[in-house]
């Protein structure tokens, strides 16, 4: 069997076939390392991007506002564009995009995904409300996944076991529905359910169908009402200390955007049940240079009780599968206030920052635990802090610091300089205390939640000659409590290069990572060394007649108490006409243990993103195909199947699959009218 899957590979190799052209999501996943999945919500950052994507910029009529949504944009590059329109615009054509000194490459390889040139034209006033219901869009969206097997969970749904089912009390087929009206970008109103496979459906706790729920609608440019949203919505501010329910970005990315972080509001779409408010937040300008957005929430959230009431832990993977999941859900109320004032004028913005929540259970982790002795407790919690920066023509500085109510300390600061497009530098300093809290807080770090790290961050971006881009970072982190696995103070190094060449329809791109960390012994008396090192090496061509081939080597290699090595080779193929458009992937993977899994990007339909990680020996294939069957239906489909070579069944527990091989099919329906 092996030797079929190997010969399957190159057959691939020496297919031809046709191509679309780069999604965004192909674009955007080079930035992310495979690591940078399981530190940041990626889920929470793909929808957010596919939000932008679905109602691009016009680069005509918008204003620095807007561009500062853009999260691949630095400091720099955000008042170079804002400066060019102003004084040289309107823009004729995107290729104009050129002209603005610090954009580099991969800025502009995103931008036509999320920006446009529009007609000039006036249209600053808010619009008419007859105008906006009779020329507004709609958009139905259904998603659904049909899994051609059985796990554990599925076989034992309905036998019981002391009067409790033992097995998940829904089907096994997880779905959406979701439903947008927009009028370009002044009003926004939409629905989604969404189910997980496994969860009840119009049963249960789930009387209302789906399992969850998101619903907002948003209205931005109304006067000095710059944006406002009822519903469920995501907030950020300052570097993100205190607010930032959005996404963090993983240490690769930062060098795109050279540390900039931006107040953000703007609603909650997606899937996932973590990290959001419900209630209200508006942004009010008061003056030019001043702005108030002001927020209320309350929403039931998911924790894990102690035997007497208290809340160990609010969990957010947002499963309700079985009686036990169920049992959390919404079993505690969480309320929480706040607002953030905002001051720029010209290069110089500084603002301030202050969340009160108060939650209806007390918040008692288990502090025996020695890792876990400064978690958040109580039930009232307050952050405040105050952000800061000033951007030149050439170099930009920016921080927050923040204190909890405790009185605990955390700050960050970042300071790059960008001479030219070829050339960028930034370094990022942070310190969060061990005893600093917040249950909103997101930033950068080993870490996605600022508490217990300290470290500095020097990132490079160089285009030595015009075919060659190079990038790389060097972080490192000391943590003065103890972690999981490390039951005292450790150190964490990490560096990363990349390097891509371009010639002609070839693009050749070499990345490699290094990961030095400390962790507790078998005994748990001294710390040893968990070192990790990842490759990837990666060859596509574009042909001008419209296909591509992209072929890919990975290789990962760890060291902590037992080594363990993998690798994967891939190939992707694509191909795109008027409309329909189809793509293919294959790949063969052999690692040691799960300690050397290895990730692949797939093309997944919109909404839905899938960054599946594979350990063992095995074959992973993918066929994705999209038909426009009109300009106002499209259809797309993709079928996903894994084959394990070295074991009889996948997973453990309930998600276990009684055999070697599992295949799964993703069908999408879209709707505009």
């Amino acid at each position: 069997m092996k030797r079929y899957a190997v010969m399957l590979l190159l057959l691939c190799c020496l297919c031809a076939a046709a191509q679309e052209q780069q999604t965004w999501e192909q674009v955007w996943q080079e930035v992310m390392s495979p690591e940078d999945l399981e530190e940041t919500d990626w889920d929470d950052c793909l929808e957010r991007m596919q939000q932008l994507a679905d109602c691009p910029i016009d680069l005509n009529r918008c204003r620095r506002e807007d561009l500062e949504q853009l999260p691949f944009l630095s400091e720099q590059q955000v008042e170079d564009l804002t400066e060019y329109l102003d004084r040289y615009g309107p823009m004729r054509s995107m290729q104009e995009l050129r002209m603005v000194a610090s954009m580099d490459y991969r800025q502009l390889a995103l931008m036509p995904f999320f920006t446009f040139v529009g007609e000039v034209r006036d249209d600053s006033l808010f619009p008419r409300w007859n105008t906006i219901t009779r020329y507004g869009k709609h958009q139905l969206t259904a998603t659904g996944r049909v899994p051609f097997y059985n796990r554990k969970g599925d076989d034992s749904e309905g036998s019981v076991n002391g009067g409790l089912p033992t097995g998940y009390l829904g089907y096994k087929y997880r779905h959406s529905l979701r439903y947008e009206f927009t009028y370009g970008h002044f009003v926004k109103a939409g629905i989604m359910g969404a189910q997980d496979a496994g969860e009840p459906f119009f049963a249960n706790k789930n009387g209302w169908g789906y399992d969850t729920y998101s619903y907002y609608i948003q209205i931005r440019n109304l006067g000095p009402l710059e944006n406002a949203i009822i519903g469920k919505y995501k907030l950020s501010a300052g570097m993100g200390l205190v607010l930032n329910t959005s996404f963090s970005l993983g240490k690769m990315a930062t060098l795109q955007n050279l540390g900039r972080h931006t107040n953000t509001l703007r609603v909650h779409s997606s899937r996932s049940e973590a990290d959001y408010f419900q209630g209200a937040a508006a942004t009010i300008r008061l003056l030019k240079p001043l702005t108030l957005t002001a927020f209320a929430s309350m929403r039931a959230v998911d924790a894990t009780l102690n035997d007497d009431g208290t809340a160990a832990t609010i969990t957010t993977d947002g499963y309700h599968r079985t009686p036990k999941e169920i049992e959390k859900k919404y079993n505690t109320r969480q309320t929480a206030v706040g607002t953030t004032i905002g001051y720029r004028l010209g290069g110089l913005h500084l603002g301030a920052n202050a969340v009160y929540t108060h939650l209806d259970r007390q918040l008692k982790p288990n502090t025996s635990i020695l890792y876990r002795r400064h978690y958040a407790q109580g039930n009232k919690f307050v952050n405040v802090s105050m952000d800061y920066g000033y951007t030149h023509y050439r170099f930009a500085i920016g921080g927050e610091t923040a204190i909890n109510g405790h009185g605990a300390l955390a700050t960050v600061n970042t300071a790059s300089y960008q001479p030219s497009a070829q050339f960028s530098i930034m370094a990022l300093q942070r310190f969060y205390s061990f005893r600093y809290t917040s249950l909103h807080a997101h930033s950068f770090g080993d870490n996605s939640r600022p508490q217990n790290e300290s470290g500095a961050y020097v990132g490079v971006t160089w285009q030595p000659i015009s075919h060659l881009h190079l990038q790389g970072y060097a972080d490192y982190a000391y943590f003065a409590w103890a972690r999981y696995q490390t039951s005292q103070s450790s150190r964490a190094w990490d560096f990363l290069v990349q390097g891509d060449y371009s010639i002609s329809h070839w693009t050749l791109r070499a990345r490699h990572r290094i990961r030095l960390r400390q962790k507790d012994n078998a005994d748990k008396t001294a710390l040893i060394p968990d070192d990790e090192h990842r490759s990837r090496l990666s060859l596509a061509y574009d042909h001008p007649a419209g296909w591509t081939l992209k072929m890919q080597g990975d290789y990962v290699q760890t060291a902590y108490k037992k080594d363990s090595k993998g690798w994967m080779v891939s190939e992707q193929v694509q191909y795109q006409h008027s409309r329909w458009q189809a793509s293919m992937l294959a790949g063969y993977f052999k690692t040691d243990d799960y300690d050397s899994r290895l990730y692949i990007y797939e093309r997944q339909m919109q909404h839905e993103f899938f960054f599946p990680c594979f350990y063992g020996n095995g074959l992973r294939l993918a066929l994705f195909a999209r038909a426009d069957i009109n300009s106002h239906l499209r259809l797309s489909a993709k079928l996903g199947y894994t084959n394990y070579f070295d074991r009889t069944t996948i997973g453990t527990n309930l998600q276990e699959i009684p055999q070697s091989h599992a295949t799964d099919l993703d069908l999408q329906l879209r709707w505009k009218f």
